[in-house]
């Protein structure tokens, strides 16, 4: 059946293992992020086989799909007030920041005779979710151990993600720095220090993590074999985890220019074309509803891709080696938006290869 993506479980493993035990060097321990690839059970257990020792994702479905491996499960997005009897039953753990949420994972807690864990995130700069200032920090830690059901087992920072803020020992160390300082006000003990994601791994072989800093979220790292403060490939990892295969349902030579004249195209834009004569262009079934066209590249690197609608990918094979034919298949790369967009189409199939 196609599209589909055929995911190798035997390069998710060996990339896994790499960088786990990278991780492990430093005595950071991984929380695997599976949010990207949906939660899809055969992987999360062969990331727990190769380390992890948390599985965390944004989704509460995805963490249903996960609750038979054993290990505890993280929600990473904050959960939303009308979640927090969802968030109690399903998850161990939770990424916090506002107190009326927290309040209320306390009181669904307590109705349930249950203990739910949070990590609270502070914003060292990059504007997504977290408390920026330290006087709040303190306020709100106090305000969370008079809770019952409640337990603050660490904090935590998210970098990378919507400022393009890169973590490095200065903003690494002021976490680190307030964890101590809540240890020794409240007379507590956070066992976690969650210092960021995939873009904090550049610093193992660079200026170093800075002593505290003991748990990272890894998700893109692991899938693409790259850190992602810089983009550069991890050492000895693969970049084609995940591979989209999708089949011809039409192969003729057209003009490069459409005729006639040129409007708003079926989203709205006004597409601009550059004659190259004629081509010979193929398209495939698959379109935008599955995957954005700029996160998708062809294995065959003679394959220009021109675009695509909602349902079809139009691609020119003119100076392609392959002889393709209608029904022949096409095989891309994925960026991690296209892991993520087509892990969540329900069109596209998901195959496990060893």
């Amino acid at each position: 059946m196609y599209p589909r993506v055929e995911i190798s479980l035997g390069k998710i493993r060996h990339n896994a293992e790499n960088i786990i035990s990278l991780c492990n060097k430093e005595d950071i321990n991984v929380a695997a992020v599976t949010k990207v690839f949906c939660g899809i059970p055969e992987i999360a257990k062969v990331l727990v086989e190769s380390g992890a020792t948390m599985i965390a994702d944004s989704r509460i479905e995805n963490i249903k799909d996960m609750k038979d491996i054993k290990v505890p499960k993280i929600l990473l997005r904050l959960p939303m007030i009308s979640q927090a009897e969802e968030v109690v039953e399903a998850t161990d753990i939770s990424l916090n920041s506002e107190l009326a949420t927290i309040r209320e994972l306390s009181t669904k807690a307590l109705e349930k005779g249950k203990v739910h864990k949070i990590i609270l995130m502070v914003d060292l700069g990059d504007l997504r979710e977290g408390i920026i200032e330290e006087a709040e920090v303190f306020e709100t830690v106090e305000e969370i151990l008079n809770l019952k059901g409640i337990e603050l087992i660490g904090i935590g920072t998210n970098l990378t993600c919507y400022g393009g803020v890169i973590p490095n020992q200065e903003n690494l160390s002021r976490l680190v720095h307030i964890k101590e300082a809540l240890e020794n006000k409240f007379s507590i003990k956070l066992d976690i220090i969650s210092g960021g994601n995939s873009s904090s791994l550049y610093l193992l072989e660079g200026e170093g993590i800075p002593k505290g800093i003991n748990y990272f979220r890894l998700g893109e790292s692991i899938v693409l074999g790259r850190e992602t403060a810089y983009g550069n490939r991890i050492k000895d990892t693969y970049d084609d985890c995940f591979k989209l295969i999708a089949e011809i349902i039409e192969l003729k030579e057209k003009p490069s220019l459409p005729i006639g004249e040129i409007g708003m195209d079926a989203f709205g834009n006004v597409p601009v074309f550059e004659d190259r004569g004629i081509r010979r262009r193929a398209i495939c079934a698959i379109g935008k509803q599955d995957v954005s066209i700029g996160d998708i590249v062809p294995e065959d690197d003679k394959i220009i891709i021109l675009g695509g609608s909602s349902d079809h990918l139009i691609i020119d094979v003119t100076n392609s080696l392959n002889s393709y034919k209608v029904g022949d298949k096409v095989s891309f790369k994925l960026t991690y938006g296209g892991i993520l967009s087509t892990s969540t189409s329900e069109y596209v199939k998901k195959v496990i290869v060893e």
